[in-house]
């Protein structure tokens, strides 16, 4: 990686996403500039804003040196969308890829050491980091999550609904209330990856779902009876 890469960041798992432009020096990152993305809109608005991005900086497409992409878990659509665009600016631009968890993300911004966001339909995006152990994430319910010991001490949280379900399934663990992450705060998480170019092969790179999309859930019984 060279001394002042340009880098760009995609961030769509989430309700609302965001991009965002930095440049990296000697490990640290300096923000140039973010835009903020409405959900259920990323497959129009996406790419169209990459290049606002980079107009506003004066910096041309050639100009950048590397695509750091929050490939999930969240929204299965919002996921994908992101990955998409990654990876075709990647293979168009011949650009190297860093991919990142959005519950890493949120960790490290809620400086916390684990970390839970809605998954919906009653259950949450989980991370647990314990000592001595590798990270682990998962799509748990009240069910799973009383079957978690020993619980984290301290976890980050940025929505209501992942909060409440928490307080309920393990009323003593510590919640630290984060703002949700961000493309930015991807780039500051990514940075160390970067500078030891740890980058992942664009032709494998996919969403980290968690869960099935709803079309391979609900139609799953129609499968069956069709190949009864």
């Amino acid at each position: 990686m060279r001394e002042c890469a340009l880098m760009l960041a995609i961030d769509t798992c989430g309700p609302s996403g965001s991009v965002a432009l930095g440049r990296l020096n000697a490990g640290q990152v300096e923000l140039l500039d973010q835009i903020d993305l409405a959900g259920r809109t990323y497959s129009t608005t996406l790419i169209s804003a990459v290049r606002e991005l980079l107009d506003r900086q004066r910096a041309p497409s050639a100009s950048l040196d590397v695509i750091v992409i929050a490939n999930g878990p969240g929204s299965f659509t919002g996921v994908r969308a992101g990955v998409s665009a990654a990876k075709g600016l990647a293979e168009g631009l011949s650009l190297p890829v860093a991919a990142v968890s959005r519950l890493e993300v949120l960790a490290v911004k809620g400086h916390a050491p684990s970390a839970a966001i809605d998954a919906h339909r009653h259950e949450v995006f989980l991370r647990i980091t314990k000592p001595g152990s590798e990270p682990r994430e998962l799509l748990a319910g009240v069910r799973e999550l009383a079957q978690i010991h020993p619980t984290p001490p301290t976890l980050a949280v940025c929505d209501d609904a992942a909060a409440d379900l928490l307080r309920t399934a393990w009323p003593a663990v510590e919640q630290v209330q984060s703002p949700p992450p961000t493309a930015a705060d991807a780039l500051v998480l990514c940075a160390p990856h970067l500078e030891r170019v740890e980058f992942v092969d664009v032709a494998l790179l996919d969403g980290h779902y968690l869960r099935r999309s709803d079309a391979e859930i609900f139609g799953e019984p129609k499968a069956r009876s069709r190949g009864a």
